[in-house]
């Protein structure tokens, strides 16, 4: 029955950052049996439950590769960068977002996002969302095919958090995070939804440039994502790690006049979770297990069924294929963003994934547009090797500033 939900489960995993160049050093003198090895484990991506918190809920960020961690703040910076909003403009204000998910499947699978802040003071800035992922309307079999009823699953996520500035370049934020995930609707007794608690730790530096006679700005930040509790939905079953993240990203603005202005962004991803490790094979087939029956014994890697603190520094060097698969467990988006007249933009992005990790590559595209109190942005994915779920989907968010509303009433008295 679970099986229904299989296409939820997009095996996805993330690249070794920072300490990947360690890695490599500590390697080096033995890289031609490191990459025999990795060539021998081949295809190895990380799973986990409810991946819909790593999906792009708006089209800003969607529309260009999926980056947005060291992008300018707005209304939707809580699921990129919290720590962004402390440099936000304006008082408060609230973004909406849809996306339609398998459209070229099924009509009724979408992703909603509601987001918003309100600053505080010149340094404190308040920052809220909600995401529900509804799965469509499912139709429930037994083992012999007799229905068991129509149930419509669904996950949702419900997000705080609180930015504040640490200088005048600087900034920190905390977030919050409960998800709850019920895919079986209670059809099956021996099911229950899934409920776990989480935190973002995140940090934002930005600071002007000058390039030639040109003014700009140069950014860059890191978001811990996602650092929380295991999920399982049977009293029995296995608990299953929720997608802890790592992001950290760079971007550069350039105005090159007092109307134009193009920025450029590359962000970095990485897992915080266990990829799996190679198990002894018995001649017989099947993997071999330790007396007990049950314990596989690892050929390569490491034991996957850890703690959650332990599981986030393991990530950075437990892959069986070594250091070079340690290096491929790097997802790149890069963008960049063209904006005339602070009223309408381009968009334009990449998203790349290692074929033995997941394969996912795509290119974005996508535009906004500011009339009077609103903001309307709109993105579309095309895939490059493989099917995704996003593939030729438009997807729109629109957002409402709350200083541009009381200044048009004003305006018009």
């Amino acid at each position: 029955m679970m099986n229904n939900f299989n296409f939820l489960y997009i095996k996805k995993t993330y690249a070794l950052i920072a300490l990947s160049l360690l890695v490599v050093k500590g390697y080096s003198q033995t890289s031609t049996k490191a990459t025999d090895q990795f060539s021998r484990i081949g295809l190895n991506p990380i799973t986990t439950s409810v991946p819909f918190l790593l999906i792009a809920p708006e089209s800003r960020g969607g529309a260009m590769g999926d980056a947005g961690v060291a992008s300018s703040p707005d209304a939707s910076s809580m699921h990129w960068n919290a720590s962004k909003l402390a440099f936000i403009e304006k008082k408060s204000g609230i973004s909406v977002a849809y996306t339609p998910w398998l459209k070229t499947l099924v009509p009724d699978i979408n992703l909603g996002y509601l987001s918003g802040f309100y600053k505080l003071s010149s340094k404190g800035t308040i920052g809220g969302s909600l995401r529900y992922f509804s799965l469509g309307k499912i139709d429930f079999t037994d083992q012999n095919g007799a229905s068991l009823g129509s149930r419509t699953p669904n996950e949702l996520a419900v997000d705080l958090g609180y930015a504040h500035k640490l200088g005048k370049k600087f900034s920190g934020a905390f977030s919050l995070r409960y998800v709850y995930s019920n895919l079986t609707q209670g059809v099956d007794a021996s099911t229950k939804p899934a409920n776990a608690v989480a935190a973002d730790l995140s940090a934002y530096y930005r600071t002007d440039v000058k390039l030639g006679k040109n003014k700009g700005q140069w950014a860059s930040g890191i978001n811990i994502s996602n650092l929380g509790t295991k999920v399982r939905y049977t009293d029995s079953g296995k608990q299953n790690f929720i997608p802890m993240n790592l992001k950290l990203g760079t971007s550069l603005s350039i105005d090159i006049d007092d109307y134009n202005k193009i920025t450029f962004m590359v962000d970095l991803n990485k897992l915080l979770v266990p990829t799996l490790p190679e198990y002894v094979k018995k001649t017989s087939g099947g993997d071999s297990t330790l007396s007990d029956g049950t314990t596989k014994i690892i050929a390569h890697g490491m034991d996957p069924n850890v703690s959650v603190a332990q599981a986030v520094f393991q990530s950075f060097y437990d892959a069986p294929g070594g250091a070079m698969e340690e290096l491929t467990e790097i997802n790149i988006s890069a963008g960049m963003e063209y904006v005339y007249d602070k009223q309408f933009a381009l968009r334009a992005g990449y998203f790349y994934e290692n074929p033995n990790k997941g394969n996912r590559q795509y290119f974005t595209m996508g535009a906004g547009l500011k009339y009077s109190i609103f903001n309307l942005d709109f993105s579309y994915l095309v895939s490059m090797l493989r099917n995704n779920p996003l593939d030729n989907t438009l997807r729109f968010t629109l957002s409402f500033n709350f200083d541009d509303i009381k200044a048009a009433e004003e305006k018009s008295e």
